[in-house]
């Protein structure tokens, strides 16, 4: 399959793993490199190993996206904004890590004010499910009176994370949670949180865009190396 946008649409095999270069992704849309597939735990982690994700709408085949330039955090590079410290200091939430995961998934599923519909379908939620078992999917809560407020979840592979979703009920609690997932990533020793596609919010959380080249260089760096503590316990506290 093949298109004049810049890249060569790959159809894959659901009986073989087999992902084509990324440098084959089509520039429009924005990166995406393969349609069909499947969402089991195997092709999920293959996928992530090479930079690409999986994205698309209930009505559509699994799509998998390569884009460039990539939207990512350096832990080490990261700033707390002078609101979100203030936020902090009053220590007003109780952050955790993979105390609700499934709740986080589903609470990323509901609507949006700006979207009639979600991405998060039920293979989307399942798939990431079965990671979260075998300790490769992780989530952050952000609690106000023993209820879920805010979070995120992600994949973990050596030592990158990839960021999937988040989402609020109170507001700053999406931040808080990326605060403390950042900061607690650095202790680690995390080189870089992939955000895959940029936009105003990832921006102003302090995401920066990189080349192709850069991401992938820093992601067959990071995924070789020791995977992250289990099971994920939360040490970094703001001072």
């Amino acid at each position: 399959m093949s298109s004049n946008s810049g890249g060569r649409l790959t159809l894959l095999d659901e009986q073989c793993i087999g992902f084509p270069d990324t440098t084959n992704a089509l520039q429009e849309p924005n990166g995406l490199l393969a349609v069909g597939g499947r969402l089991t735990p195997e092709w999920l982690l293959a996928a992530y190993r090479r930079g690409i994700f999986p994205w698309f709408s209930e009505d559509q085949p699994i799509l998998w996206w390569s884009p460039s330039p990539r939207c990512v955090v350096f832990p080490a590079q990261y700033q707390i904004g002078r609101s979100l410290r203030k936020v902090l200091r009053k220590d007003h939430f109780l952050v955790t890590f993979d105390r609700a995961f499934t709740d986080v998934v589903r609470a990323c599923r509901a609507p949006r004010s700006y979207a009639d519909e979600t991405w998060i379908t039920d293979d989307i939620a399942e798939g990431y499910t079965a990671l979260h078992r075998l300790g490769h999917a992780h989530s952050v809560e952000v609690w106000q009176r023993r209820e879920l407020i805010g979070g995120l979840y992600g994949v973990a592979l050596g030592r990158i994370f990839f960021g999937e979703s988040m989402f609020h009920r109170v507001t700053d609690a999406s931040k808080v949670a990326f605060a403390h997932l950042v900061r607690q990533l650095d202790l680690w020793g995390c080189p870089m949180i992939d955000c895959q596609v940029s936009n105003p919010h990832l921006l102003s959380l302090g995401a920066v865009e990189v080349t192709r080249e850069t991401f992938e260089q820093e992601l067959r760096a990071g995924v070789d190396m020791p995977p992250f503590p289990q099971p994920w316990s939360l040490t970094w506290t703001y001072e």
